[in-house]
């Protein structure tokens, strides 16, 4: 395998291992595979819209996931790895704590600086977001 090819692998890898953890709500390794300086943008004008520090992350994330009853998995489906970037197809599920079904189609753009996720851009269909979480 060459060198760009191990790296890319690489970077595939550790988008798994990020989305793994969240979806096992184990938010001290989301934690730690995020860069220091990380910047976390979530599409459209919902409450939990906008773009997000680390510390900012690590409080929405544990906000979401104790809305729910398990926590929020997310299941890759399609991923592809350019250069210091993964583009991955995602589809999420949950349940909220009032019995509501959360289930959405997401776009996650990674872009990886030195082993660490450095910026995020999330796409979804925000208006499921706001139906089910009522941000």
């Amino acid at each position: 395998m060459s060198d760009a090819s191990e790296n890319l692998a690489n970077n595939k890898a550790l988008v798994r291992r990020f989305w793994e953890a969240f979806s096992r709500s184990d938010f001290d390794t989301v934690m730690d595979l995020l860069a220091d300086d990380v910047s976390w943008w979530v599409a459209g004008s919902t409450g939990i819209s906008g773009t997000y520090d680390k510390a900012g992350l690590k409080e929405l994330f544990t906000n979401v996931a104790g809305g729910t009853k398990t926590g929020v998995r997310v299941t890759p489906t399609v991923m592809t790895a350019e250069e210091d970037r993964v583009a991955m197809e995602a589809l999420s599920e949950a349940e909220t704590l009032d019995g509501k079904i959360y289930k959405n189609d997401y776009h996650f753009q990674h872009v990886i600086k030195d082993g660490k996720l450095a910026v995020v851009r999330e796409y979804m269909d925000p208006e499921h977001v706001r139906e089910v979480f009522g941000v």
